[in-house]
């Protein structure tokens, strides 16, 4: 039982983030009540729960996070204008999803770029990726963090945006792997959701 119970706390902690997720995207006009609530419960968790890394220099995790978040926002928005020429499905969702879920306050662009985009990283990043190193070699680490990371979209109702977390969840999942920096990787989600959603959205 002494064995079992650390592995059924930690399944029992993923299902209440899943639960607790599920209920954020049921309303969409408490959406951002809760999901800033969301991610701010999962900073503190990974703040207590894990050591954050961080073994670069200011100048560098800037740098790499800005190239890596411009490169995660075109990876994104290549796959969507190739999807685009095949169905208007994806135009359709991602404009649903806006519509529903997107920001539209300077305070929900702000919140996007202060807790949300931190919270997520420190979470499934900082938190979830590192635990799961316990059972498995970083690259499956990466690759289970990421998937469960796209299933957190998944109560959207948003496929692209499920489709989107689980690259982006990668390639950050792998760069954090690399530099060891948790800062770099905020850079990069930070820099992604200000070319996604300010600079240049996928629906114009």
């Amino acid at each position: 039982m002494n064995i079992l119970a650390p592995n059924l706390r930690w399944i029992a902690l993923l299902i209440g983030v899943y639960v607790l997720l599920s209920f954020t995207f049921f309303n969409e006009t408490i959406f951002w009540y809760m999901y800033t609530f969301t991610m701010l419960l999962f900073m503190a968790l990974s703040f207590v729960l894990v050591k954050m890394e961080d073994e670069v220099q200011t100048w560098e995790y800037l740098v790499f996070g800005i190239g890596y978040g411009t490169l995660t926002y075109g990876l994104i928005a290549t796959a969507y204008r190739f999807a685009s020429i095949f169905t208007d499905a994806a135009a359709i969702s991602v404009e649903r999803f806006l519509t529903d879920y997107g920001p539209t306050t300077v305070w929900h662009y702000l919140l996007l770029m202060l807790i949300i985009a931190p919270g997520e990283e420190l979470f499934w990043r900082g938190f979830i990726q590192q635990k799961l190193k316990d059972y498995m070699s970083p690259f499956f680490a990466v690759l289970v963090a990421s998937l469960l990371f796209g299933l957190s979209m998944a109560f959207s109702g948003f496929w692209l945006g499920v489709v989107a977390a689980v690259t982006s969840g990668m390639l950050w999942g792998i760069l954090y792997e690399w530099k060891k920096s948790m800062p770099l990787i905020i850079i990069a989600h930070i820099t992604m959701t200000i070319l996604l959603f300010l600079i240049l959205p996928l629906n114009t």
